[in-house]
């Protein structure tokens, strides 16, 4: 016997002035169900699932939930002024004798439920809100962004929660990594229409072009179609005018379908600006040590950082990342060590608490009130990379329009605030890039975007993420902070990270455990000749001379442009190197796939 819905929106629409936000949109959760929800920054997302929550009334339409059944909602920003702690909030909505659960769910997320909610950071909140979600366990959970301010760690701990959980669950995240691995399904929000993939976030983007490429045929269509009727209409109408009113009315309705449909918002205009070319050195640091009280940050590091690198530093929250930064960029000195700078080096500084803009002041403030974007004697121009620029048509190009431009910077969401930092950092030229989690509430297309012109650009990154997605497709070396002052560095981004990382720990995991004193001869998959990680290297090669032959591809259909070196020289040479590169790499695994395979 099939179950009912959980949750029903029925011919829903919604506007907050201008074109709708929803319009006539209808929506069935079923039990078990597993959503992805998709769109651009501003498509409606949170406001949708505030909607399904009961927080919001559309303006048409109906909600519907069954008797009984438990709806769940995970705030961004929760209201916590009558509750002393973090976890009087959190447990506030349990049972009697069932706070156990946030304190499960507290160890995994590692958040502290005595932390005074006076005191508690923006992220902190957000954690209590996803604990408290997290330990009611609703029959339908809503989470908006539940990974913002988590670790990889932490976040992998929601993972796998939320793989094990029997309750269905829609879900927003920018971390395509989680969505891949949670989502069965996916709901892609676009200009006030949902539609419904039966099929996880993997593939989407696909599906999305194809979507596109569609709805341009038909407008295509359409165009051709009023163009052809306005000629007769001109040409033919004067003869048979009482006759053929009809199809001049029919043409007058061409036109004003052709004008209700909503156009696509661009993509953001992101470009980073390369200055003067740093020397080969960028940085280096030789045994650093650097302590607060008790607490020991880093100990006896060495990294040399050389131009065109890409860097990124993953560990727990707390354990030190940001400080790192800061010393190996030279505005916090070590206990110990040394740490030089290259030679002409141009720092930009992606900070993750936007300290650079002024939450009262509005966008065009914060923008020309900049003094490195500041025009001399024009309260209306700035300075886009040495080029004076009028202050909306360059928030134009990072998706503002006029009206946004005179608001406050607090009014903005977390997205927007991200494309603003982006747009004062990328009006400066640059050729080191320190990024501390950039990647925080930007949507995926803004990421993909930002992902490909940091591949293009000429200097050096410094990436603090928690995005394991983002950190794979940028960084070409990780260094992974383990506490305790521990730091490794590992080639690759973090999918070579945590496939290595278990082979630093064989050996100690070896010891513990017990082998047989005289056995005869090796017995099961020892047998073949090949160690553990040796073997667990032969499965992963296939994968890689896989991804490898992909991207060579891609990257000699690219060369193929007669074009590219005139038109984008840079562009040319940096693929011109990927080739090479990736052509070496790939003839290395193989190589290496047919020596393991040899011995097994």
């Amino acid at each position: 016997m099939a179950r009912a819905p959980l949750l029903q929106l029925n011919s829903v629409s919604l506007t907050f002035g201008g074109n709708p936000l929803l319009d006539q949109l209808s929506l069935t959760v079923q039990p078990g169900d597993r959503l992805a929800l998709v769109g651009r920054n501003g498509s409606g997302k949170s406001t949708l699932m505030k909607l399904m929550a009961g927080l919001v009334d559309p303006d048409s339409g109906a909600r519907t939930i069954p008797p009984g059944v438990s709806v769940g909602y995970m705030e961004q920003d929760p209201d916590l002024s009558r509750y002393a702690t973090l976890g009087d909030f959190a447990a506030s909505a349990l049972p009697e004798g069932h706070e156990y659960r946030l304190a499960v769910v507290a160890e995994g997320l590692k958040f502290d439920p005595t932390t005074p909610v006076a005191t508690a950071s923006g992220g902190e909140r957000r954690r209590a809100a996803l604990a408290k979600l997290l330990a009611e366990a609703p029959e339908l959970m809503l989470l908006d962004e539940p990974t913002n301010h988590l670790d990889i760690q932490a976040i992998e701990w929601l993972e796998a929660e939320l793989q094990g959980t029997r309750a269905a669950f829609v879900l927003i995240s920018h971390d395509r990594a989680f969505l891949r691995a949670l989502t069965k399904a996916t709901l892609w929000l676009d200009r006030g229409v949902l539609r419904r993939r039966e099929a996880g976030f993997d593939g989407f983007e696909d599906w999305r072009e194809t979507i596109w490429a569609e709805e341009d045929e038909a407008r295509h269509k359409l165009d051709r179609k009023i163009k052809a009727e306005a000629r007769w209409a001109v040409e033919g109408i004067s003869a048979r005018r009482k006759r053929n009113m009809g199809r001049v009315r029919a043409l007058q309705q061409l036109r004003a379908d052709r004008a209700a449909q909503i156009r696509r918002q661009g993509t953001a205009a992101l470009a980073f600006e390369g200055g003067t070319t740093s020397g080969k050195k960028v940085i280096e640091a030789v045994g650093i040590a650097k302590t607060y009280g008790d607490k020991t940050i880093i100990r006896d590091f060495s990294l040399r950082v050389l131009r065109g690198d890409r860097v990124a530093f993953v560990g727990p929250n707390g354990v030190g990342k940001t400080t790192l930064l800061k010393l190996l960029t030279g505005e916090v000195q070590p206990d110990t060590g040394t740490v030089s700078l290259g030679t002409n080096l141009e720092i930009a500084v992606f900070d993750q608490t936007r300290a650079q803009l002024d939450p009262e002041a509005s966008l065009w403030e914060n923008l020309t009130g900049d003094s490195l974007m500041r025009v001399s004697g024009a309260a209306d121009q700035v300075m886009v990379r040495g080029q004076p620029r009028h202050v909306v048509g360059y928030l134009k190009d990072f998706l503002f329009d006029e009206i946004q431009a005179r608001a406050p910077v607090r009014s903005l969401s977390g997205g927007e605030k991200a494309r603003l930092l982006l747009a004062k950092l990328m009006a400066q030229p640059s050729n080191l890039l320190i990024l501390d989690e950039p990647t925080n509430d930007l949507d995926v297309e803004t990421l993909d975007l930002l992902q490909d012109i940091l591949g293009e650009y000429d200097g050096t990154v410094l990436l603090v993420s928690h995005d394991r997605d983002f950190i794979d497709r940028v960084a070409t070396t990780t260094v992974a902070l383990e506490g305790q002052g521990k730091a490794t560095v590992y080639p690759g981004g973090w999918s070579d990270y945590a496939r290595q990382r278990p082979a630093t720990l064989a050996p100690a995991q070896e010891k513990t455990v017990a082998k047989p004193v005289a056995a005869p001869k090796e017995e099961g998959p020892r047998a073949s000749g090949l160690s553990f990680t040796e073997r667990k290297r032969l499965e992963d090669l296939p994968a890689l001379i896989a991804r490898l032959e992909g991207e060579i591809a891609k990257l000699a259909t690219l060369l193929d442009d007669p074009d590219l070196f005139t038109r984008e020289p840079v562009k040319f040479r940096k693929a011109t190197e990927a080739l090479t590169e990736r052509q070496t790499a790939l003839e290395a695994a193989e190589t290496e796939w047919l020596e393991l395979a040899d011995r097994s």
